[in-house]
């Protein structure tokens, strides 16, 4: 009689299966010890050999995850910390969401600044994890007081037993990466490395993964990736930049530049492209910034020997970017590949609109003149000024919220009611980004170099100039 064997023997890939840990105490053990994968499509045409550490394979979806599990288990070990004390990071969202699920597992309460061009998704998954969530503006400069950094540090002065653990200084981020994932590559490896990739955000990757890899390969070549806007790699002028967790508008305390051997400055449109073509060619689902890292090594890697050997650290996963560049419309939206109109400034269309006065309120103001302005001027949404500058918004509902709970009375105060934030723009940048804008249900608001309102755009400008722009089309 034949007989068959099992048809998941079939399956089975030649070689020794790898050992597998049975049951760990916490999802903090699962972190650390990430494939190394051979990119052999992509890399296909270097003389190189191409490999990427996928560090978006974490438990929480990213590299982050090394130094959110290790700042805490560190100062719990120094006795800064405790569990029930309260935790404020301020974060990209990554290391918010390494610290969150720490914090979820050990007992802490977690509060996160962030700024507002971080992917919502990154803060559904932060307000799963239990953290509470606060954005600022994105054009803030690191140490404004309305900064993601500013605002953490006001509020650890208000709340008790709260601390800031700050990835930005806290020796503990590189030391994840210095006696985690360098070792873990040398050991991959086999010490056989001749360039390393890496893009740097607050810089404790990069100079953890150096400080252990030129020990051991003083050979190797480190190769950091920094977005044009940013200034890791050396002066430059400071401006806003799609792809998220890498680079800063300072120069972060863990982030040592003289172990760097070569920068390379990239840009939003190739970030996402390559991205885009690591999940479709390698079936790696990798964040826009795992992008920036395949094209500084793909152009570094054009000149290594034949044989040799480059590794390109992966840092976080797509689950943060699904609304984002994951999708066509966005990509067309946010200049990838843009219609006529997207191609005119803001400040363009909104001088073709019919003229308005913007109408504004005072920080200082209360509910009841509030309405009385909503009322006489019949509008639906109303900036809010401090000072000349833009503080945050007002809508209908913004008032009709705690009116109807109970919450508030004429003589409440603005602030205690207004959204903080805002979607604002500039006159110089693209229209195209507009329709995602109001897909969100949100309006935008154009501010000047001091952050003074000067107009503010809706759904309905923007159909109306596209309208009058087709009839023009049409005579």
């Amino acid at each position: 009689m034949l007989r068959h064997s099992p048809r998941w023997r079939k399956a089975q890939p030649p070689g020794k299966l790898p050992t597998m840990t049975r049951i760990l105490d916490s999802i903090t053990d699962a972190v650390g010890k990430t494939p190394m994968i051979r990119l052999a499509r992509i890399g296909q045409d270097l003389p190189c050999e191409l490999l990427g550490k996928c560090e978006y394979l974490n438990p929480g979806g990213s590299v982050k995850d090394r130094i959110g599990v290790r700042m805490i288990l560190d100062a719990e070990k120094a006795g800064r910390i405790k569990p029930g004390d309260t935790l404020i990071e301020p974060t990209s969202g990554n290391t918010g969401i390494g610290m969150a699920m720490t914090a979820a597992a050990r007992g802490y309460r977690m509060i996160v600044t962030m700024p507002q061009k971080m992917s919502r998704e990154k803060q559904v998954v932060l307000e799963a994890l239990g953290a509470e969530i606060i954005r600022t503006p994105t054009e803030a400069a690191w140490d404004a007081k309305e900064s993601h950094i500013g605002v953490a540090k006001r509020l650890q002065e208000v709340l008790p037993n709260a601390h800031i653990l700050d990835q930005y200084t806290n020796p503990s981020n590189p030391l994840a990466h210095s006696e985690g994932t360098g070792r873990e590559i040398l050991e991959q490896c086999d010490g056989k490395l001749d360039a390393i990739v890496i893009g740097a955000g607050t810089g404790g990757t990069i100079t953890g993964i150096a400080q252990t890899i030129k020990a051991e390969v003083p050979s190797c070549k480190i190769i950091g990736v920094d977005p044009i806007g940013s200034i890791l790699a050396g002066p430059e002028e400071i401006k806003s930049y799609k792809v998220e967790g890498i680079g800063y508008d300072f120069i972060p305390d863990v982030l040592d530049t003289k172990l760097v051997d070569h920068w390379y400055k990239s840009t939003d449109a190739i970030s996402f492209q390559l991205a885009r073509k690591l999940i479709r060619q390698e079936g790696l689902l990798v964040g826009g910034s795992s992008g920036s890292a395949l094209w500084a090594a793909l152009e570094y890697g054009k000149d290594m020997p034949k044989g040799s050997r480059m590794v390109v650290i992966l840092p976080d996963s797509v689950r943060n970017y699904m609304t984002k560049f994951l999708d066509d419309r966005w990509m067309r939206e946010n200049g990838f590949t843009e219609p006529d109109w997207a191609l005119e400034t803001i400040g363009d269309m909104y001088r073709k609109l019919p003229t308005q006065d913007l109408v504004t309120a005072d920080i200082s103001m209360t509910l009841g003149q509030l309405v009385d302005i909503f009322r006489k001027e019949g509008i639906s949404q109303l900036p809010i000024t401090d000072e000349g500058r833009l503080a945050g918004i007002l809508t209908e509902n913004d008032l009709l919220r705690p009116l109807v709970d109970g919450r508030s009375s004429k003589d409440s105060s603005v602030a205690e009611l207004m959204e903080r934030n805002v979607t604002t723009v500039r006159a110089h940048e693209s229209a195209g980004q507009l329709p995602a804008i109001f897909d969100r249900g949100e309006v935008a608001l154009i501010i000047d170099e001091e952050r003074r309102p000067i107009g503010l755009l809706t759904k309905l400008d923007l159909i109306d100039y596209l309208t009058k722009r087709a009839e023009e089309k049409t005579k």
